[in-house]
């Protein structure tokens, strides 16, 4: 995977004052792994090479964590409680991946990276972290699909099938961004 793929994402979250905003939010938090995924990072790059203005108010804000000792879902509405004070025009859903394997049906992640691999379409499984000025980009798939305006699913398992076709359904994602390619399912495709 070519650096410079992360460094143009990383770039275009620099240049959105409000996500670079939320990534400081989060950092601040200092969650174990913590970080803002899927559509956070997923539609910016969708919205950018649609030539589009990309405003995250009106989509989840996807932040992520790994922390075994803190599996109580309790814990995640007290983080949502504390985000939605400092950026209150932000609509914060937060998930310790930690226990989403059990949502999944999947094995126990040992990583925010790790869960990622396990989402329903390449594409989504990108998240960022902010590190002062730095910008740390994870996609256990890489970027091709997400910046190739590719959407495809990221197993054959067939419950992961299942979850990708409901998502495109459901989602919508070619009317929004036209340009989008669905491979990998015969009838989306």
């Amino acid at each position: 995977m070519r650096a410079s793929e992360f460094n143009w994402v990383s770039d275009l979250l620099r240049g959105d004052l409000l996500r670079w905003q939320a990534l400081g939010v989060v950092e601040a938090l200092e969650l174990p792994q913590g970080c803002i995924g899927a559509g956070f990072v997923r539609n910016l790059v969708w919205d950018h090479l649609h030539g589009a203005a990309s405003d995250c108010r009106r989509d989840d804000i996807d932040v992520l964590f790994h922390d075994p000792s803190r599996t109580d879902p309790a814990y995640e509405a007290e983080i949502e409680m504390t985000l939605r004070a400092c950026a209150p025009e932000l609509n914060w859903s937060v998930r310790n991946q930690a226990r989403m394997h059990l949502r999944n049906h999947d094995a126990p992640y040992i990583s925010v990276e790790d869960a990622m691999r396990f989402w329903p379409e390449t594409a989504t499984a990108v998240a960022a972290e902010r590190s002062g000025n730095a910008c740390i980009i994870t996609a256990p798939f890489g970027l091709c699909d997400l910046r190739g305006l590719i959407l495809r699913p990221s197993s054959a398992a067939p419950h992961k099938i299942a979850a990708f076709h409901a998502r495109v359904q459901a989602r919508n994602w070619r009317s929004r961004w036209p340009k989008l390619q669905v491979i990998g399912v015969s009838e989306y495709a």
